[in-house]
C-alpha cells in the first residue's frame, strides 16, 4: 500500500518521537531516550514492570558497570531511582563531582538484539546514547520497529537524490555551483560545492568536509575546521576546479548538542576522544560513504583528496572511488587547538 510508511520513514518518525520524549516500541520493548524522558512517562513505563537502563559499552565502562554483552550494558533500575538518577547514568556532566553512581547491577545473558537496536536508534537521533526499556504489549499510536530490520537499515549506505543546484559566485572562485543532495533516510541534506567545470574523466581535487558550526561559522579556535574549509576552497579556486563536499555530520557525527557536551568535558581535562567515550560514543561516528555516493551522483570516480585523515582515503577506496593522490591540508596551530591536533594525530591517526 503506497500510503503506508516504509521502514526508513518509520525510523525517521521514531527519531522524531524520541527527541520529543515519546517512547517507541522495539521488539516488544517500550523504549524511551533517557535524555528526553519526563517524570510522568517514567511513571507510566514503570507501570509495565521493572525497567532497564541500557547504556553503550563506552558509557558503562566510564561508570565502572560490569559489561556482559558486546557493545552494551543493561542496568537494573532500583525501585526508588528517580529521573535525576537515570539522567546521571546517561550524562557525564557531573561525573567528576559525583563519581560513584552505583552500585550498578547489570544483566547477563538473554536476547540483547532489541537493546542494541535501541541504542543505535537513539544514537542516530543524535541524543545521548542511553535508553530506558521495559517489556510491554503493543500500544496504539506508537511507532513499532523490529530489531533486525532496524539495525540493518541504520547501517545501510544512504542513497543520495539531487534536489537543486545553482551558480553561486564565491570569494575564492566566481565560477562556483552549489548542489543540494537529500538522503533517502530522512536525515539532513548534504551539499557539494563545485568549483569551475572539472572534467569527469580525470581525478578531481576533492575535500570531504564535515559541518562544524563553531569553526566554520563562528570562527572557533578550538579546532582546525574553519581554516581547513577556507584553505580547501582557496586551493580549488587557484587550481580552477574542484569539489568540496559539505557533509552534515557535526561533531564527528554526534550532533552539535553532544559536541558541546564533549567540549564541556574537555574543559574538565579530557581530550576529544576521552570526552566522546564518556558520553557513550565512539571516537568518530561519521559515515563517509555519504561522500562517495555524492561523488558518484556528480559523475566522479577518481579524486585527489585533500585530507590528513587516512580513514577517508580508505573509505573512498572501499566504495569504488579511486584516490589518485592524498593532498595534505595543514593549517596553523594556536594555543587553543594544539592539544586537539595532537590527539587527532596520536589517537585518530591523522597525518599532521
Amino acid at each position: 500500500m503506497p500510503l503506508i510508511p516504509t521502514l526508513p520513514e518509520r525510523i525517521a518518525r521514531a527519531r522524531a518521537d524520541l527527541r520529543m520524549g515519546l517512547p517507541v516500541q522495539i521488539g516488544g520493548w517500550l523504549t524511551a531516550a533517557l535524555e528526553t524522558l519526563t517524570p510522568d512517562r517514567l511513571a507510566a513505563l514503570r507501570g509495565f514492570g521493572p525497567p532497564l537502563a541500557v547504556l553503550t559499552e563506552r558509557r558503562a565502562a566510564t561508570l565502572k558497570a560490569r559489561i556482559y554483552d558486546a557493545g552494551l550494558a543493561r542496568v537494573q533500575v532500583p525501585d526508588d531511582a528517580d529521573l535525576r538518577w537515570l539522567r546521571a547514568l546517561a550524562d557525564p556532566a557531573d561525573d567528576l563531582m559525583v563519581p560513584l553512581k552505583g552500585p550498578l547491577f547489570t544483566l547477563r545473558g538473554g536476547n540483547t538484539a532489541p537493546h542494541a537496536a535501541a541504542l543505535a536508534l537513539v544514537k542516530s537521533a543524535q541524543l545521548l546514547p542511553a535508553a530506558l526499556m521495559v517489556v510491554a504489549p503493543p500500544l496504539p499510536d506508537l511507532t513499532v520497529l523490529d530489531p533486525a530490520p532496524l539495525r540493518a537499515e541504520l547501517t545501510r549506505a544512504a542513497a543520495m537524490a539531487p534536489v537543486a543546484n545553482a551558480r553561486l559566485p564565491l570569494s575564492t572562485s566566481e565560477n562556483a555551483r552549489l548542489h543540494i543532495f537529500r538522503p533517502d533516510t530522512g536525515d539532513e541534506p548534504h551539499y557539494a560545492i563545485e568549483i569551475g567545470d572539472p572534467p569527469r574523466d580525470a581525478p578531481v581535487l576533492t575535500r570531504l568536509h564535515s559541518a562544524c558550526f563553531t569553526g566554520d561559522v563562528l570562527g572557533s579556535l578550538k579546532c582546525d575546521c574553519g581554516p581547513q574549509l577556507h584553505a580547501a576552497l582557496a586551493a580549488m579556486g587557484t587550481a580552477g576546479a574542484g569539489v568540496l563536499l559539505y557533509l552534515n555530520q557535526e561533531g564527528r557525527g554526534i550532533g552539535l548538542a553532544n559536541k558541546m557536551r564533549a567540549y564541556s568535558l574537555q574543559n574538565q581535562g579530557f581530550d576529544t576522544v576521552q570526552a566522546n567515550h564518556r558520553l557513550g560514543f565512539e571516537d568518530d561516528e561519521r559515515d563517509f560513504r555519504t561522500g562517495a555516493a555524492i561523488l558518484r551522483r556528480l559523475g566522479f570516480d577518481a579524486v585527489r583528496l585533500m585530507t590528513n585523515n587516512p580513514r577517508k582515503v580508505a573509505m573512498l577506496e572501499s566504495q569504488g572511488i579511486r584516490v589518485a593522490e592524498r593532498v595534505p591540508l595543514l593549517t596553523p596551530r594556536n594555543r587553543h587547538n594544539s592539544g586537539y591536533l595532537d590527539t587527532k594525530a596520536e589517537k585518530s591517526g591523522h597525518l599532521l
